[in-house]
């Protein structure tokens, strides 16, 4: 085993569900080199990857298909924010959801789409067809977000996406 297979493998472990670009920034490897680790790594039983909206995501074995696709949602501040409100407040309906945390119906929909996707939040609908947010696996999700803190690159780029969301919605 390398030195820096051993770092990778040591980074993932301490932080589940980090995608590619994340590992090479902050190992500072380049590319190519975290690519022939993580093939290494993954031949060895050692790693898995899921890819999943758009990036690909880092997991030691022991996390269950549930747990990684869950992490790679909760990795995402707003998501995390949406599950907090949920497991706070309870069965919400969506526009409490987007009062409470200032965010464009439109973020709510596209982060409900991967929380629903994964299992974190389902959605009830009474007899009218109104639409009631409830947390899917409430205390394993409560374990996670405990456990996953999303980084500072991906909390930037999430919050430049409300700011962009939310100066749209006033527009429109």
């Amino acid at each position: 085993m390398t030195h820096q297979r051993d770092r990778i493998h040591e980074y993932i472990a301490i932080h589940p569900g980090e995608h590619f670009n994340a590992l090479t920034r902050r190992l500072d490897l380049a590319p190519g080199q975290v690519q022939y680790h993580l093939r290494e790594l993954q031949n060895q039983g050692r790693v898995v990857e899921l890819p999943l909206y758009g990036r690909t995501h880092y997991y030691t074995p022991e996390y269950d298909a549930w747990e990684r696709g869950a992490i790679a949602v909760i990795r995402r501040e707003t998501a995390r924010d949406i599950l907090f409100c949920v497991l706070e407040q309870g069965p919400s309906r969506p526009n409490a959801v987007t009062e409470s945390l200032g965010i464009a119906r439109g973020t709510l929909e596209w982060h409900l789409n991967h929380l629903t996707e994964q299992n974190l939040i389902e959605k009830h609908r009474d007899a009218n067809n109104h639409v009631t947010l409830v947390a899917a696996e409430p205390i394993e999700t409560a374990r996670l977000l405990e456990e996953i803190t999303p980084s500072l690159s991906d909390r930037m780029i999430d919050r430049f996406t409300r700011l962009v969301d939310n100066l749209l919605a006033e527009g429109s």
